[in-house]
């Protein structure tokens, strides 16, 4: 049975009004989902996604062919709308990574409004919600806000446009319009760096210590707006320390943003291979491979290579880098016309459990396309390597929006199912099915 990817359900239904969902984030246990929205309705739809989790963990099948097929469009609650606090657009969301014994989830927003707010879910107020199972209750028109704002971090001149959390909750970084990247120190409680236990929040005139927020640095370097960033391992080839962060801009190019001595800097830029600008990164579980997405309608595949090998392979670019100790970012593939020469609007590598090599695009051209990368033993002579790979698309879902394919994304924990979302203002479930 050839791979596919099939539409399971509708979240949000298309408007047409001009409120496009912009984008879409999980928590990083899977169980939540909150989905973004622009104007003319700017706000924010959080779901409760529990249910899909135990049914897959009841099942203890999630990759196989033989696997019962559920209708998990059924199983996701709308528990919150978020209308409050953002005056415009609701660019990016994104949820901390809470610790695994916390159940509250912490959401962090942005906005063309310039602001970036912190949200955290009442405690307990998931259990709250409704669990009737009375067919004629609409829960996707539930408006209840189980969510407030605890911190609100202002420093972006214009539009903020996208949000990354380090892998503990340690740090939160912003971009946006105005052409720099911000990096935020954070002290919450219940993320995975943070302390164990919940605080109580801000309520009325008092306010509680629900997270403190301290800017460590305004990255300045880019020429364009900054579109995309994200957070990746350094495998100690740039600054001290455990992590790097990704950015992407309107001026074609990539940057490498390292820490040293609690400076931040750029420590590399990528550039020379997009003709326009970049609208999206992919990282994979690794950290060693990463994806650029572009309006030249291309999707570039770049690979890390430690400073050793840098020293080896690449002898000519050892004057480039900043210090001897620097590894280095190569192009070492391109898909040149990934969506039919169509905006690569958002890219996405898959978790581990989905099989080696998988990553989905969303276009310009409305469509989401499923990529596998093809290994060494499935083609002759070597043609492919991990220097020059060789990408192949597995599925493809036409017309998957009526309009951009703003975002799509892959279920942290179930790698059979993906959700997306696009400028016709839906939201979309989909179900991918490997062969």
């Amino acid at each position: 049975m050839p791979s596919s990817l099939q539409s399971i359900g509708i979240l949000s239904p298309s408007t047409l009004s001009g409120t496009p969902a912009w984008s879409a984030t999980f928590s990083i246990d899977g169980k939540y989902l909150a989905i973004c929205f622009g104007n003319l309705n700017t706000h924010i739809k959080v779901y409760d996604v529990t249910s899909l989790l135990q049914n897959d963990a009841s099942s203890n099948t999630t990759d196989s062919k033989d696997k019962q097929d559920i209708d998990i469009s059924k199983q996701w609650k709308l528990i919150s709308t978020i209308r409050e606090e953002h005056t415009r657009t609701i660019r990016s969301v994104s949820f901390a990574p809470t610790s695994s014994t916390i159940s509250v989830p912490i959401l962090a927003s942005a906005s063309f409004d310039g602001k970036v707010l912190i949200w955290e879910c009442y405690p307990d107020a998931t259990a709250s919600t409704n669990t009737s199972n009375d067919d004629t209750i609409d829960e996707n028109t539930i408006e209840n806000n189980l969510f407030e704002p605890i911190a609100q971090l202002e420093g972006h001149e214009s539009e903020v446009k996208c949000l990354a959390w380090n892998t503990t909750g340690s740090l939160l970084a912003s971009c946006g319009r105005d052409k720099t990247v911000w990096i935020w120190e954070c002290y919450l409680p219940g993320t995975i760096g943070g302390s164990e236990t919940t605080n109580n929040m801000m309520d009325n005139n008092n306010e509680e210590d629900g997270g403190e927020f301290e800017c460590l640095a305004v990255l300045q370097g880019h020429d364009g707006d900054v579109k995309s960033i994200v957070f990746g391992p350094s495998h100690s080839q740039w600054g001290e320390g455990d992590e790097v962060l990704y950015s992407a801009s309107y001026d074609n190019t990539i940057k490498i943003w390292a820490e040293e001595s609690g400076d931040w800097y750029c420590a590399a830029t990528l550039n020379d291979v997009h003709s326009s600008t970049i609208w999206s990164l992919g990282l994979t579980p690794s950290g060693l491979r990463l994806f650029s997405g572009s309006d030249d309608g291309s999707i570039a595949i770049w690979k890390m290579y430690t400073a050793t090998e840098r020293k080896k392979l690449f002898p000519k670019l050892t004057g480039k880098a900043v210090c001897s100790t620097d590894g280095l970012w190569n192009c070492v593939g391109k898909l040149p016309d990934a969506h039919s020469s169509y905006a690569i609007m958002s890219i996405d590598c898959a978790p581990s459990r989905v099989g080696h090599g998988r990553v989905a695009s969303g276009g310009g051209d409305n469509c989401i396309n499923i990529y596998r990368e093809e290994t060494t033993t499935a083609i002759t002579d070597n043609e492919a390597s991990s220097d020059t790979p060789k990408f192949t698309i597995e599925a493809v879902a036409d017309d998957a929006h009526d309009g951009d394919v703003n975002c799509v994304k892959w279920h942290p924990r179930d790698g059979s199912c993906l959700v997306s979302c696009g400028d016709d203002g839906a939201v979309k479930l989909w179900k991918y099915q490997r062969e």
